[in-house]
């Protein structure tokens, strides 16, 4: 049994369009959606993304952390383990368990919404993005199939190596579970204390190693910034959308 959680925050586009799409944002620990509902407001308040569903998911309580959270956060060091094989394992099974609830929040927009999976955008912030991250570079059903990722503040969880590994599982089953130019806009705060440098450095590393070509990749440090987001962040992030929109499905 699933544990509970409050309903996702839907803010459809102004008037049915031609082109539907629409951005998954998930929260970051011990967070919620109704905080990230401003930054849909914002864009539509100054008419920007007119053709966006934004969808705001909450995460279920979890009893180990007593706090809302997509899965059981371990410690990020800024120096690589002396012991690894000493080190907490990262919590793959709820992590799995996330992107297989976002599967369905897809799953609805493309049978319900009438969505092309091309024009599916995944986001969010620090575990949020760990989990949007995972799930758009093939921990999932839907890896290299939606239109784009947008991770703020976070990280790539399982390291490349498992995540190629569990998109090659995924592909043995699904053959048409195959990439098509999605895109990865990726940012950092130069002073975040919560995600150390390395880790933005191994998740870019693990975006190109996972397929995604340099050309879709938009990756940024934003100095003087710490685990925030900035009014300069969002008008990136609301650039990259209006350019991400523009292009074909494929």
């Amino acid at each position: 049994m699933s544990p509970p959680r409050d309903p996702p925050i839907l803010i459809p586009a102004p008037s049915p369009i031609p082109n539907p799409a629409i951005l998954i944002f998930l929260h970051g620990l011990g967070d919620s959606a109704d905080p990230w509902a401003s930054m849909a407001t914002q864009f539509r308040t100054a008419s920007k993304l007119p053709q966006l569903t934004w969808l705001l998911p909450n995460a279920p309580f979890h009893h180990e952390t007593l706090q809302p959270a997509w899965y059981t956060p371990t410690p990020l060091s800024p120096f690589p383990s002396q012991r690894p094989e000493l080190d907490d394992p990262e919590d793959e099974a709820s992590l799995l368990e996330s992107v297989k609830y976002v599967e369905g929040l897809i799953d609805e927009a493309v049978e319900q919404r009438g969505v092309p999976v091309g024009r599916v955008f995944v986001g969010g912030f620090s575990q949020g993005c760990a989990v949007a991250l995972l799930l758009g570079l093939g921990g999932g059903r839907y890896g290299g199939r939606i239109g784009g990722v947008v991770g703020l503040c976070g990280y790539l969880p399982l390291g490349a190596e498992r995540v190629r590994t569990l998109r090659d599982e995924r592909d043995r089953e699904d053959a048409a579970g195959r990439e098509h130019g999605m895109k990865v806009f990726y940012m950092r705060g130069g002073k975040d204390m919560l995600v150390p440098q390395r880790y933005y450095r191994m998740a870019v590393e693990g975006i190109r190693e996972l397929g995604v070509a340099d050309n879709m990749v938009t990756a940024k440090v934003y100095d003087g910034l710490g685990h925030a987001v900035s009014g300069q962040v969002l008008r990136d992030v609301c650039a990259w959308l209006e350019s991400a929109l523009q292009d074909p499905v494929t």
